[in-house]
């Protein structure tokens, strides 16, 4: 019996995951709560990071003008003529493919550079391009196949499209719906290509000074994958029912207690 009860106790406190391993972006402050309420704890320097389009990357790309519709070319290059897309219409059908060499081709002006730049600098590249043909041009352009592939210990794995290209990897994993209580925050792995290698980093998630990091932004296409901890199989196939164990087995207990006297 007496073995028994300590097999409970070492699977309970086998499936117990310490809170320090739970909070994200964590700072030992040591008169936190002494201090008054909005109060600025510290600050980081903010990240001027900003996106770089690469080969494949997908543009959706807009021009629009003064300029009679019979005379304004560039328009027409535009996918459905500058109108916008349709109700049912895949974007990713009909924006503009950077080529391996970095370039988007038009008809009429040729071949445009547009890799290494941000997307703001290739629309105003295009911008230039644009002010020499058409009256009062206005030029968009967007970066419209910006994705992360979040695995692992996730509530929803796959791939998820970003909506812009200037998010972090906390944002990104809270549109994944969040890490479960079984992920491991302090070793995630991170894979991103960069300058034609396959880079592999590990994050940790759980230190406050990550929000500093280089890694803090996401680019296009990496690959997050979220390891388990190594409370996964207690708290997977036993903690999910611990309150039927106790139970049972205090009811052996009872039962065995009661059988001996």
């Amino acid at each position: 019996m007496r073995y028994l009860c300590i097999a409970l106790a070492l699977m309970l406190l086998a499936s117990c995951v310490p809170n320090r391993k739970y909070v994200l972006l964590q700072k030992e402050d040591i008169n936190a709560k002494e201090l008054p309420t909005d109060t600025v704890v510290r600050s980081y320097p903010y990240s001027n990071f900003e996106y770089r389009i690469q080969p494949e990357d997908i543009l959706s790309i807009r021009f629009e003008s003064l300029t009679s519709k019979e005379y304004d070319f560039l328009a027409k290059e535009t996918p459905l003529g500058g109108q916008g897309l349709g109700q049912n219409a895949n974007p990713l059908l009909i924006g503009e493919l950077v080529d391996p060499e970095g370039n988007v081709p038009f008809p009429s002006i040729g071949k445009v550079k547009v890799a290494g730049l941000t997307v703001y600098e290739a629309q105003d590249t295009l911008q230039k391009i644009a002010n020499l043909y058409l009256e009062s041009p206005v030029v968009r352009v967007r970066l419209i196949n910006f994705r992360v592939t979040i695995l692992g210990e996730v509530v929803r794995e796959g791939a998820v499209p970003l909506s812009n290209n200037r998010v972090n990897m906390l944002e990104a994993i809270g549109l994944a719906g969040g890490l479960t209580d079984l992920a491991d925050k302090r070793n995630v792995k991170l894979i991103r290509i960069k300058d034609g290698k396959t880079e592999v980093q590990y994050i940790d998630l759980l230190d406050e000074e990550f929000v500093q990091s280089p890694n803090f932004f996401v680019h296009q296409n990496d690959l997050l994958i979220v390891p388990a901890l190594r409370q996964r199989p207690y708290r997977k196939y036993f903690g999910q029912n611990i309150s039927l164990v106790i139970s049972a087995l205090t009811l052996i207990i009872l039962t065995v207690n009661l059988t001996t006297k």
